[in-house]
């Protein structure tokens, strides 16, 4: 005789709870996604807060001072690299055509490429709509990620507190403990990237001048910003340069791929380990797998904060199942 399963009224009842969650954290992805980039910045900027807060500056006058320098020191940035990028972005236009006509490839389909850029010019005007939408869209994300971290930072006293209410009172130590490695382990990561930028996008930049490449700007500032992508950033930022390093002659071609080489392997031979290990104390292979599924699941952005996320997710169950995390 069969025998027949018995599914409990509390089973059932769990699941649909279980399910919702699943469709409510999903609806409000993009809301959350701000919320963890606000508390990677959080976690970047409070040790330089309580630093100044020493020397009895009150906590919001700290907060203010700290984000006028910091994006004051952004907008100068990009003040002084924007309109040198502009001006080098329309010399690569005009060396574009120069650099395909030398791949035969573009040689024997030149008709069809010409008619789909045609194609493609078409519907422009339906295309810098979606983008202007999509532009607004994304200065509207980040203000108010900036708001959220700056509130997060003023309240960051208090997070204990917060996080006690959803863990239980019985557990503040707990809550106290999550919150203070996640504030470290995270900020440490956000300096490490930093200071990795930097270094690749002066060593990019000062390897283009050398070898006599054009543009070498844009393309020092895309290998700097792409270093935060890991394993595949270093790869993508080097296309274009070999691209316009083409337009000279193979030869030099040949040379910016063999830059673009060594800095990767000095990267990852000694700057890496040195400047992230300790910061994450993530395993390698953990690492490619996370950077994996994040792209996958989001794109450029899911592999961004796959690391931030996969060291939020250690603090977590290492705090609560007791269990030694490297990087503490």
């Amino acid at each position: 005789m069969p025998k027949t399963i018995e599914i409990s009224r509390k089973t059932i009842v769990f699941t649909v709870l279980f399910l919702l969650s699943l469709w409510f954290v999903y609806q409000i992805k993009d809301i959350l996604l701000m919320l963890f980039i606000a508390v990677i910045l959080m976690s970047a900027l409070n040790p330089l807060i309580d630093w100044l807060q020493k020397y009895r500056l009150p906590r919001s006058l700290a907060i203010f001072f700290i984000y006028t320098i910091v994006w004051g020191l952004a907008g100068t940035l990009i003040a002084a690299v924007v309109p040198g990028l502009v001006d080098q972005s329309a010399k690569l236009i005009r060396l574009l055509p120069i650099s395909l006509g030398q791949i035969e490839l573009f040689n024997t389909h030149q008709q069809e490429i010409y008619q789909e850029i045609l194609t493609r010019l078409g519907s422009l005007p339906e295309g810098l709509i979606k983008f202007s939408v999509g532009l607004f869209s994304n200065i509207l994300g980040v203000v108010t990620t900036l708001v959220i971290s700056f509130y997060l930072i003023l309240e960051r006293k208090n997070l204990d507190r917060y996080l006690t209410f959803f863990l239980g009172p019985d557990k503040p130590e707990k809550a106290k403990q999550v919150i203070n490695r996640v504030e470290h382990r995270l900020g440490g990561w956000v300096r490490g990237e930093l200071f990795l930028m930097l270094a690749v996008g002066t060593l990019t930049y000062i390897g283009l001048v050398i070898l006599g490449v054009d543009i070498p700007l844009p393309l020092a500032v895309l290998a700097g910003l792409l270093e935060i992508v890991p394993n595949i950033g270093p790869t993508i930022s080097a296309v274009p340069a070999i691209l316009v390093a083409l337009t000279i002659n193979p030869i030099t071609a040949l040379a910016t791929l063999a830059l673009y080489i060594l800095i990767q392997q000095l990267e990852n031979n000694l700057l890496v380990p040195k400047v992230m290990e300790k910061a994450t104390g993530v395993n390698p292979l953990v690492s490619i797998l996370a950077l994996m599924v994040g792209f996958k699941l989001a794109g450029p952005a899911g592999a961004v904060l796959a690391i931030p996320l996969i060291l939020v997710a250690e603090i977590i169950a290492s705090t609560f199942f007791s269990f030694k995390v490297p990087g503490d």
